[in-house]
């Protein structure tokens, strides 16, 4: 548990003295290197885990699977086929599940320094995404968590107007995980478009839903919906995105964003308070709660700017900053002593320390 409070509180630290270092060339050359080390230690500690995830063991029997079969029989049996192709190659090259969790864990760690950097606050945003993003997205749900990733790279596109590559994120997402599909439309919402380009969005999304996703949905109606999945804690997590959709949408005038952008994120922000309603009404919190995690990004996205937002200077918008930490620090605390599944995280533990001493 240790480890975990460490990745926690080194960006919280960052966040409180960057404000205070001069702007000579060496000091931020300390900060980028940082930041890069920061996250070099991130996908070790991501790619390299060891029983850590309540999904451990459904990602070995793939492992196994991918020895016994040849190439093109794996990759294009029903599942994702860029998690299915690295999991062939991983399994050959005889590195197992941790080559593939290396690459996953890299892939979600150059989204996420890119979303971060894309903030006003790097460190801040950071810091709101360790205790659940990292933890227990990217930790405990490979594939969706590198799909996020993805995701996170997509909306950084969107939010400078490249809506072409943005799509082009969102269907590298859907190969690792085929529900990051419903994220396409989004780009409709990227400022004034035009009917030219709002159909072909909305054609490259149906296109995109029958080569990928079609197959899927029996499963998805038979897994979720049929059998009536429930996920403990659903409620809490819609509303960690529901709040900040909320603040977004009083305080959006004061968040210095372009007209484009700030049409973006308001539907973005709709999108979080409905998932209130969803929940209230589907047979499955299973269901809502998985769909409502390419949502988390909104997180870091608001509480990340909420200081500057409210704040003109540094020492004004110290307390903001304080109040973003702290409640992240609850939703970690919170976690790690009180989610039902916590023992599959805690301990944390590193597969080359458990070799070594094997």
């Amino acid at each position: 548990m240790t480890l975990y409070w460490l990745m926690f509180f080194l960006p919280c630290l960052m966040t409180v003295i960057r404000p205070h270092w001069t702007h000579a060339a060496q000091a931020k050359r300390a900060w980028e290197l940082g930041f890069k080390l920061y996250f070099i230690a991130l996908i070790l500690l991501v790619g390299l885990r060891y029983q850590v995830g309540a999904d451990w063991h459904h990602y070995l029997a793939p492992i196994e699977l991918a020895l016994q079969q040849n190439f093109f029989d794996f990759v294009f049996m029903p599942g994702d086929l860029a998690y299915s192709t690295l999991t062939w190659l991983s399994a050959h090259a005889g590195f197992g599940v941790y080559g593939v969790n290396l690459i996953c864990a890299g892939i979600f760690a150059l989204g996420l320094a890119v979303f971060c950097q894309n903030s006003l606050h790097p460190w801040l945003a950071l810091a709101v995404a360790v205790p659940y993003l990292v933890i227990v997205v990217a930790m405990g749900y490979t594939r969706q968590g590198v799909a996020i990733g993805l995701v996170m790279l997509g909306l950084v596109s969107l939010d400078k107007n490249n809506l072409t590559v943005f799509i082009a994120w969102m269907v590298m997402a859907a190969l690792f995980h085929k529900t990051a599909l419903i994220l396409i439309p989004l780009g409709i919402f990227a400022g004034r478009k035009s009917w030219v380009s709002i159909g072909g969005i909305l054609l490259i999304a149906v296109l995109l839903f029958f080569l990928l996703l079609a197959e899927y949905v029996d499963h998805l109606v038979a897994g979720y919906i049929t059998d009536q999945y429930a996920s403990s804690g659903a409620a809490i997590r819609i509303a960690m995105n529901a709040v900040p959709a909320a603040i977004f949408l009083v305080f959006r005038k004061r968040f210095k964003l372009s007209d484009e952008q700030k049409m973006f994120w308001t539907w973005i922000s709709f999108g979080g308070l409905l998932f209130i309603g969803l929940l209230a009404i589907s047979p499955s919190s299973t269901a809502v709660d998985r769909v409502a995690l390419y949502w988390i990004p909104l997180q870091l996205y608001v509480w990340s700017r909420l200081p500057t937002a409210m704040a003109q200077t540094l020492s004004a918008q110290l307390p903001w900053v304080v109040l973003v930490l702290l409640y992240s620090l609850t939703v970690q605390f919170v976690w790690l002593f009180y989610a039902d599944h916590r023992f599959a995280w805690v301990p944390y533990q590193f597969y080359p320390w458990v070799w070594l001493w094997q």
